[in-house]
């Protein structure tokens, strides 16, 4: 099972979605407090369903948020990130090699997310 980590930095809250190995599997930006922290993780539980617009297709169709955008990024390299019903972005992936690593990406979230605990990492 999945699980968020939540954890302090110099200028607010982030948090980690873990795969039940321990693989990091989509961040946030950096949230202002603890409680906008919070949010964005029931954000991300409650859109990880949504559909796939893979804009690495030539003439792909713009859907609805929220949705998973999937992009090649600057290096050429493939990204996902999450959009909520608003369009804010509240999940980003690492840089995968091939589009497969990025789908299995989403899948990942979808299958983690809307279970996932949230832990706070302890400040050492």
């Amino acid at each position: 099972m999945g699980k968020f980590i939540m954890k302090a930095t110099k200028t607010g809250f982030v948090f980690e979605l873990k795969a039940g190995n321990g693989e990091t599997i989509a961040t946030s930006q950096v949230y202002s407090t603890k409680e906008s922290c919070k949010t964005g993780i029931e954000s991300v539980k409650a859109n990880a369903a949504a559909e796939i617009e893979d804009q690495t297709v030539e003439g792909y169709v713009s859907l609805k948020h929220p949705k998973f955008e999937v992009y090649t990024d600057k290096a050429g390299e493939t990204r996902f990130h999450l959009k909520a019903r608003n369009g804010e972005i509240i999940a980003v992936s690492q840089a995968y090699k091939e589009k497969s690593g990025a789908l299995k990406g989403i899948d990942s979230v979808r299958n983690n997310a809307p279970e996932a605990l949230v832990e706070e990492e302890k400040e050492e």
